[in-house]
């Protein structure tokens, strides 16, 4: 066959291996697509919504006129430059949807985070946290506000009023007597534990923390073996409450960051939008519901520094004569700091007259 015989058959051949270099450079520079876990339902949706304003855009655009046969192949565009105008909006908005990375305007198509995910922030915060070392022969002062619920004959409980007070506890390692002083109301008060009481998971010290280990599995497994539940508890949730009973005392930090790593790993906490403590400051909310009494425990933390506030205690169901939502007890850490003396407080505004 002869030459001009060849040439068309050339000229769709060569054609077709174009159109094929052409594809294969669409590919190579199209991004690999992100490893992320997407909902379902709204990415679908959003992906029809992408397609039907490409289709719309393509519908819209007339077809181009055939080239000339010798004018020269135009430069191949990066494919964000050729996307029709309409689908690069939605894409952008759909990046700003599933990245979590846009404004307060998308905050209702962004997960909520996840207990774990705040206690990990919680810790995180805590190991940064400056607290120097305590000697034995200082003390540990909290000032706080709470009420506890007075509990009637028939099941009901009622809060009473709020009141604040001073604690002033002993740092000593050594079985001792008097563990501490208390101000309230009523004035001053000496702590007594009859027998004495060493350093331990009822008389936490800043050296006993310290002696804590700092592996969240082991540090789990030590508390839940020193955590004795109370009649008809759950011992996860004693082993819960007992933590909570040590956030308001000075540690170091690679314990408090372990404490809450360790309280991610508890079955059965979760995180609160919005928590209230007894002075009235809103945050993130840790709780926990002990499924035999119905009860919940439940942690508040500062929104911006993630700083314990404090934590209260309710119901959960209706029962006899209490109701879900009744409040059994609330707490909150009002100042807290290391002092040489009792009746000294952090500021150093004096001693009680």
């Amino acid at each position: 066959m002869n030459a001009a015989g060849c040439g068309p058959d050339r000229a769709e051949h060569e054609k077709a291996e174009r159109e094929e270099a052409e594809r294969e450079e669409l590919a190579r520079l199209l991004p690999a697509p992100a490893e992320r876990d997407v909902p379902s339902e709204p990415y679908l949706h959003h992906k029809d919504r992408l397609m039907q304003h490409i289709d719309d855009d393509q519908n819209r655009t007339p077809a181009a006129a055939p080239a000339p046969a010798r004018k020269a192949r135009p430069r191949l565009l990066r494919p964000a430059l050729v996307m029709p105008a309409a689908a690069l909006a939605l894409a952008g908005a759909l990046a700003v949807t599933f990245t979590g990375s846009g404004g307060s305007g998308d905050s209702a198509a962004r997960p909520r985070e996840t207990a774990t995910v705040l206690l990990d922030r919680i810790a995180g915060t805590a190991a940064k946290s400056d607290v120097r070392p305590v000697r034995q022969d200082q003390f540990a002062y909290v000032k706080s506000v709470g009420a506890g619920a007075e509990m009637k004959e028939n099941g009901a409980s009622e809060l009473d009023p709020r009141s604040e007070r001073e604690v002033w506890k002993s740092q000593r390692v050594k079985r001792i007597n008097k563990t501490g002083e208390m101000h309230d109301d009523e004035g001053y008060s000496p702590m007594y534990e009859l027998g004495g009481s060493p350093a331990g998971i009822d008389r936490p010290t800043y050296q006993w923390l310290a002696s804590l280990p700092t592996d969240p599995d082991a540090l789990l497994e030590e508390l839940y073996r020193m955590t004795e539940a109370e009649d008809g508890q759950e011992k996860t949730q004693a082993v819960f409450e007992q933590i909570g009973r040590l956030l308001g005392d000075v540690m170091p930090p690679e314990n408090a960051a372990a404490l809450y790593k360790a309280v991610a790993k508890i079955p059965g906490v979760t995180r609160q939008e919005d928590a209230v403590d007894a002075a009235g400051r809103h945050g993130f909310g840790i709780a926990r519901v002990d499924k035999r009494t119905w009860v919940a425990n439940e942690w508040i933390f500062d929104r911006d520094s993630l700083a314990y506030l404090g934590e209260r205690e309710y119901r959960t169901k209706d029962f006899a004569a209490g109701r879900k939502g009744d409040v059994l007890s609330e707490y909150a850490l009002l100042e807290h700091g290391i002092v040489d003396h009792y009746r000294e407080r952090p500021q150093g505004d004096g001693t009680a007259k």
